[in-house]
């Protein structure tokens, strides 16, 4: 049935593969027959297999083992259909469906490549990935939208989880710390939708976002300093900026003595401490009750004896608890905040404590701000996909009503390259930060070069 599928690949001509390779990935709008028998074979396959396989032992048997056995119960099912495939295609159905029954179907050779960052599911029949900062189509795709909708609820059950008609989106995670989100007919017009942001399995330190270009060795020097020296940090940026990337790279130089509390919507942080305790929010139940808010989660926190308190990112009324603790004995606390500059963040935060409802007169709000934020890190996606930090600002205080910020470093451009890249660098301004006197009392020692004022700067 499938030879002419794979002969043709063989040959070289254009034909979509069954398992995707993503360096090659093309999108068509016209469905290829064999494909689509391809997929209709083993959603067949898949049901029968169920009702087959030990699936309550299933995640204790060794890979080996489970592709012997899985390759005999296909064996055994395609002889009762009286279907015929050769050998390489039988080896690749036998992988799809261990794909199906044990991981993510279609999505694991994407979850498996190193080189993509974003899986994006428009519908069961597009799929876009994000490699380098820079969005391709792909040749994978699901049988039906039911096939989407089982992946999907694979994922959101597993950790306890759900999307209906009555709750149609969802935030989640896969084990590896991906955050998922996913929303289903009837917000989705065009079917089911799934966007997954895949974490790297090696932890983006300082060191590396350097080499990637993304900040200079002088200013991730001063950002382990903030980090030692326990002042109050705020990463600001938008949507597909790094701050959670940079969040991680951070706390990597907070104390292992210290007692560190994480509250996130999706525990996805990757702190390399042991003294760790991960807090994540609960969504109501079917019957709207139940729900535990990050606030909630905040207010908790500060009976738990933290050290440190890491907020994933603030985005409601939890922000003023966020800030109360800063201001009551737990400096060195960092958060992230969505918000195109540092002094929009600050706007951002304003906002946030004023949705509490509460008649706080505004200068109050901005002096419990300047109080509890010492530093705000800038970061940006640019034109080109790279990720860079964009400023490093410390907050001097306030003048009137105004909190007051000055930039140590900021990035700035001065052109475009050849092949579209943005060109600029990261330069010290030229400011003497004031969070030097604590460097100092902590025993805080710069590269000798880190505040240089280098001579091609004005």
């Amino acid at each position: 049935m499938f030879n002419d599928f794979m002969s043709r690949k063989r040959e070289g001509q254009p034909v979509t593969p069954v398992v995707p390779k993503v360096a090659e990935a093309r999108i068509s709008r016209d469905v290829d027959p064999a494909l689509q028998r391809w997929l209709e074979l083993k959603s067949v396959l898949h049901e029968a297999l169920l009702d087959r396989l030990n699936l309550a032992v299933i995640d204790r048997v060794e890979p080996a083992e489970l592709k012997r056995q899985v390759g005999a119960l296909v064996t055994q099912l395609l002889n009762e259909r009286g279907t015929n495939l050769r050998g390489d295609e039988a080896q690749r159905l036998v992988e799809e469906l261990i794909f199906e029954v044990t991981g993510l179907g279609p999505l694991e050779p994407l979850l498996a490549d190193p080189t993509i960052d974003d899986i994006l599911v428009n519908s069961h029949e597009k799929v876009y990935v994000e490699r380098h900062g820079q969005l391709e189509p792909t040749n994978v795709r699901f049988r039906d939208e039911r096939h989407l909708l089982r992946i999907i609820d694979k994922i959101v059950s597993s950790i306890g989880r759900r999307v209906d008609e009555s709750q149609p989106w969802v935030d989640a995670r896969l084990a590896d710390g991906s955050r998922v989100n996913a929303i289903i007919r009837p917000c989705a017009v065009d079917g089911p939708s799934l966007s997954i942001r895949k974490f790297s399995k090696r932890p983006y330190s300082l060191e590396r976002l350097v080499a990637a270009g993304s900040l200079t060795e002088g200013a991730a020097d001063i950002l382990r300093g903030l980090v030692d020296a326990r002042l109050n940090v705020l990463i600001s940026g938008g949507t597909g900026s790094g701050k959670t990337t940079m969040l991680n790279a951070m706390s990597a130089f907070i104390d292992t003595r210290q007692r560190i509390v994480t509250i996130e919507d999706a525990a996805e942080l990757q702190l390399q401490q042991d003294h760790v305790v991960r807090l994540e929010t609960r969504p109501p139940s079917i019957e709207g009750s139940g729900a535990i808010t990050q606030r909630d989660l905040v207010r908790n926190a500060l009976r738990m004896r933290p050290d440190r308190i890491i907020v994933g990112e603030v985005r409601g009324v939890e922000c003023f608890d966020m800030l109360q603790a800063m201001n009551t004995g737990h400096e060195g606390s960092m958060t992230t905040v969505h918000a195109n500059s540092a002094r929009d963040a600050l706007g951002r935060l304003e906002q946030m404590v004023t949705m509490m409802g509460a008649d706080m007169p505004l200068r109050t709000i901005r002096a419990q701000i300047g109080s509890a934020i010492d530093v705000i890190v800038q970061l940006s996606r640019l034109s080109d996909g790279k990720r860079r930090v964009m400023s490093i600002s410390e907050v001097t205080g306030m003048e009137g009503d105004v909190i007051t910020l000055q930039d140590i470093f900021a990035f700035h451009k001065s052109g475009r390259g050849a092949e579209g890249q943005v060109l600029g660098e990261m330069q010290y301004t030229g400011v003497r930060p004031a969070f030097m006197a604590k460097f100092a009392a902590n025993g805080i020692e710069l590269a000798a070069n880190t505040l240089a004022i280098r001579e091609n700067q004005g």
